[in-house]
C-alpha cells in the first residue's frame, strides 16, 4: 500500500508500507518530493527494489531523485543500494561508521564515490532549492551509527527504528495505550539504553512535529499523539538497563 501522507503544490510525502515479502520483517519506505526533486528514505532490500521503483515512478521520474538516505546499516534498509545508484543519479548518505560495510551488500566500486558519510553530529540537506531536511543524530537507537530525518516542510519526523511496531493491523495509531503492546518488546530489546532515549526526547522537543513516521509499523499523527510517544520513550527502561548477571551465564548441556 502507498499513501500520500502530506500533499501541497510544492511538497509531497509518499509512504509505502506493504512491499516487503511476507517472510521478512515488515519495513516502510518513504519518498519526499519538493519542487520536483526527491529524497528516498531507507529503500529496503533486493526483493523490494523492483516494486518500489515502479510505484515511485508514479510520483517522480527516478532521475529526479536527488538523495537516498540510509538511516543505518541493516539489510532491510541498504541491501538494494547498488540498484538505486545504478538507476538514478542520486547520491546516498549513511553514517561514517558504515561506509566500508556497503560493499558487502554488493555496492559496485564505480558507484562508491556517490555515497557520502554523515558525521556523528548529523547534517542538513536542501531539497528543491529551499526545503532544508535535518539529519538528526539517533545513535544507539538501535544502531551505533544511526540517524533520523526531520522535514520542516511537512513537520514530519522520520524516526527509523524508534517507534517501530510489529503485528498491528492499522496504518495510523488511534489508541496509544493499546498500541504499546506492539512496540514494547522491540524497544526493550533493540534500543541500547534509557539515557539515549532521554537525550533524544530533549532534542526533538525543540522541533515542531505533527507526525512521526517509523521505519516499521504504524505512524503517529497529530501533536497529542506525538507528545504521547515522546513521553513514553522518555520514561522507558530498555537495553542494558534491563540486563542482569543471570543473562550472562555459560550454557549447560
Amino acid at each position: 500500500m502507498k499513501n500520500v501522507i502530506f500533499n501541497t503544490p510544492d511538497h509531497k510525502v509518499v509512504f509505502f508500507e506493504e512491499l516487503t515479502p511476507a517472510s521478512a520483517v515488515q519495513a516502510n519506505q518513504v519518498l519526499i518530493i519538493h519542487k520536483g526533486e526527491g529524497m528516498l528514505l531507507d529503500p529496503g532490500g533486493h526483493k523490494v527494489f523492483s516494486k518500489l521503483l515502479s510505484d515511485l515512478s508514479l510520483y517522480i521520474p527516478p532521475n529526479q531523485i536527488k538523495y537516498i538516505f540510509l538511516s543505518h546499516q541493516d539489510p532491510d534498509i541498504v541491501a538494494s543500494i547498488n540498484g538505486w545508484l545504478m538507476t538514478t543519479r542520486a547520491v546516498a548518505y549513511i553514517s561514517k561508521l558504515w561506509m566500508r560495510f556497503l560493499p558487502h551488500f554488493g555496492l559496485d566500486s564505480q558507484l562508491e564515490d556517490r555515497v557520502f558519510p554523515i558525521d556523528d553530529g548529523g547534517t542538513v540537506l536542501t531539497l528543491g532549492g529551499d526545503c532544508k531536511l535535518y539529519i538528526l543524530p539517533a545513535h544507539f537507537m538501535h544502531s551505533p551509527g544511526n540517524f533520523q530525518v526531520y522535514d520542516p516542510c511537512s513537520k514530519i519526523l522520520f524516526s527509523g527504528d524508534l517507534g517501530a511496531s510489529l503485528g498491528q493491523d492499522y496504518f495510523v495509531v488511534e489508541d496509544f495505550d493499546k498500541h504499546i503492546k506492539y512496540m514494547e518488546g522491540f524497544h526493550r530489546r533493540y534500543i541500547a539504553s534509557s539515557k539515549i532515549l532521554r537525550f533524544w526526547a530533549n532534542m526533538v522537543r525543540q522541533l515542531d512535529i505533527e507526525m512521526i513516521v517509523p521505519q516499521h509499523g504504524a505512524i503517529f499523527k497529530g501533536k497529542d499523539m506525538v507528545n504521547r510517544f515522546i513521553e513514553w520513550v522518555e520514561n522507558l527502561e530498555v537495553g542494558v538497563d534491563l540486563m542482569t548477571q543471570e543473562r550472562y551465564q555459560v550454557p549447560t548441556g
